[in-house]
C-alpha cells in the first residue's frame, strides 16, 4: 500500500472550555483493570477462521512484547473539511475510501494532496441519532471484484450491503445500486455498532449494538449486540461460527465499534460500557461478554472478561488498529488515542494516552500496515464542537 507524502500539520484552534475539559479528563485518568485472557496463538480451522487462544497456551515462539511505552507524531493532515465521517477504508491503490453518516455517501481521498470525490451516495440510508452511514470495508478480491461493502441505518433495520465501484464513471455515480449482503440487525436511536471488516480469514465481520434494549446482548436469536462473522455473500461460513447455521459469532456487547486483528490473527475488538467501564476484549468464538448482566472486569463464570477497561468519560471507543504490536482506540468523549501494548494475547503495560483534547473527538483509526496510521476525527457528528476546516483525516507515525 502506497504510504501518503506527510503534509504541513495546521493549526487546530479549540475553544478556551474545550481545552479546560480536556486538562480535567486527562487528571482523570484511571488505570485499566486487566484480564489477560490467556495467551497463545490463534488457532485457525479448515474454513481459514482465527480462533482466539484459551487460558493456559503459550504464545507462539518468537514473538516479542511491544515496549511499555511507545510513541505518536502527527505527521500530517489528509483531508480536512469532512462532514460526520465515520467509515474509513483504504484501497490496494493508496486511495481511501470514507463514509459520511450524515450525508449517506461514500467519498474518495487522494492522501497525497487531500482531492475528495464523492463516489455516490448509498440508496436508503436513513440518518438519525448515532444511525446513518456507518462502517465501510473493501472486498479482500477488490482488484477482481471492485466491491465496496457498507453498513447503514435504513428505515426499517441496519444492514450491510454491497456496491460495485467503477472509477470510469462521472463523479456522484461511481458506486452501483446496492446489494443486500445481510438485513434485520436491530436499529435505534442510539447503539447501532456499525464497523465492518474482513479478516484474515477473509470472512466478514460485523459489530453490532443492543439498538438500546440492552436484553438483545444475551439473545442468541437477534443478531444486535453481538460480533457476527459470515461469507463475503452474507451466508454462515459452515466452520468457525459456534454455530454452523447461523452467523452469530459471539454476544453479550452493548455497542461494538471497533475491530482489528494483530499479527497471529487474534481478532480484538472495543465497545462502549454504559456508566462504569469501557472494554477492549479479545474475541473467542463463542463467548459471552457479559452484557447487561456484566459490565468491565467482573470475574464470573461463563462471562469473558476485557483485557483493558476504562472510565467512559476517558474513553468511550470507537475505531481500533493493530500496529507496532499495539492497539491503538480511538475515542470519542475521552477525545485522545490509547495505546495498548501487548505481549500475545496480554496487556504488558497500563494504557497510554495520546493527542488528549488536541483535536477533539476521535471516531476511526486504521493501520497502513506498517508504523503509520490514519484517523478520524469527529467533532461534526452533532455531539462536538467543531473547529476551523473539522472534520479531518490526520497521518500519525506510531511506535
Amino acid at each position: 500500500m502506497l504510504r501518503s507524502r506527510p503534509l504541513p500539520v495546521r493549526p487546530h484552534p479549540r475553544p478556551p472550555l474545550r481545552k479546560a475539559a480536556a486538562a480535567l479528563a486527562g487528571l482523570a485518568l484511571l488505570a485499566a483493570g486487566c484480564s489477560d485472557g490467556g495467551s497463545g496463538d490463534a488457532a485457525p480451522d479448515r474454513t481459514g477462521a482465527t480462533s482466539s487462544p484459551s487460558p493456559g497456551e503459550s504464545r507462539s515462539p518468537g514473538s516479542s512484547a511491544a515496549p511499555a511505552e511507545g510513541s505518536v507524531e502527527v505527521t500530517g493532515t489528509v483531508a480536512e473539511n469532512l462532514d460526520s465521517p465515520w467509515g474509513l477504508a483504504p484501497l490496494p491503490d493508496g486511495g481511501l475510501l470514507v463514509s459520511s453518516r450524515d450525508e449517506g455517501t461514500i467519498s474518495l481521498i487522494d492522501p497525497e494532496d487531500g482531492k475528495a470525490t464523492e463516489l455516490g451516495s448509498v440508496p436508503g440510508v436513513e440518518p438519525g441519532g448515532e444511525g446513518g452511514l456507518l462502517g465501510i470495508a473493501v472486498s479482500p478480491d477488490f482488484a477482481e471484484d471492485r466491491y465496496v461493502y457498507a453498513y447503514f441505518t435504513s428505515a426499517s433495520d441496519n444492514r450491510v450491503v454491497r456496491m460495485l465501484y467503477d472509477a470510469g464513471k462521472e463523479e456522484g455515480n461511481r458506486l452501483g445500486a446496492p446489494s443486500t449482503v445481510l438485513r434485520g440487525i436491530p436499529k435505534g436511536m442510539v447503539h447501532n455498532g456499525g464497523r465492518i471488516a474482513f479478516g484474515p480469514d477473509r470472512m466478514l465481520y460485523v459489530g453490532t449494538g443492543d439498538s438500546g434494549d440492552r436484553s438483545l446482548a444475551q439473545d442468541r436469536e437477534s443478531l444486535g449486540g453481538k460480533i457476527l462473522r459470515m461469507t463475503p455473500e452474507g451466508e454462515p461460513p459452515g466452520r468457525g461460527n459456534p454455530e454452523a447455521d447461523s452467523v452469530v459469532y459471539s454476544w453479550g456487547h452493548r455497542n461494538v465499534q471497533g475491530l482489528a486483528w494483530d499479527a497471529e490473527g487474534r481478532l480484538w475488538a472495543a465497545e462502549f460500557g454504559q456508566n462504569t467501564w469501557d472494554e477492549l476484549n479479545l474475541i473467542r468464538p463463542g463467548g459471552n461478554y457479559g452484557w447487561p448482566e456484566v459490565e468491565g472486569e467482573a470475574g464470573e463464570e461463563g462471562f469473558v472478561d476485557p483485557v483493558a477497561q476504562w472510565r467512559p468519560a476517558d474513553a468511550s471507543p470507537s475505531g481500533i488498529a493493530v500496529a507496532e504490536g499495539s492497539v491503538w482506540m480511538a475515542s470519542l468523549r475521552g477525545e485522545r488515542l490509547w495505546r495498548v501494548p501487548l505481549d500475545g494475547a496480554k496487556k504488558v503495560a497500563e494504557p497510554q494516552a495520546f493527542l488528549e483534547g488536541e483535536y477533539g473527538r476521535l471516531r476511526t483509526v486504521v493501520s497502513d500496515g506498517g508504523d503509520g496510521l490514519w484517523l478520524v476525527t469527529s467533532e461534526t457528528d452533532s455531539r462536538g464542537t467543531p473547529a476551523e476546516d473539522d472534520d479531518r483525516i490526520l497521518k500519525l507515525e506510531v511506535s
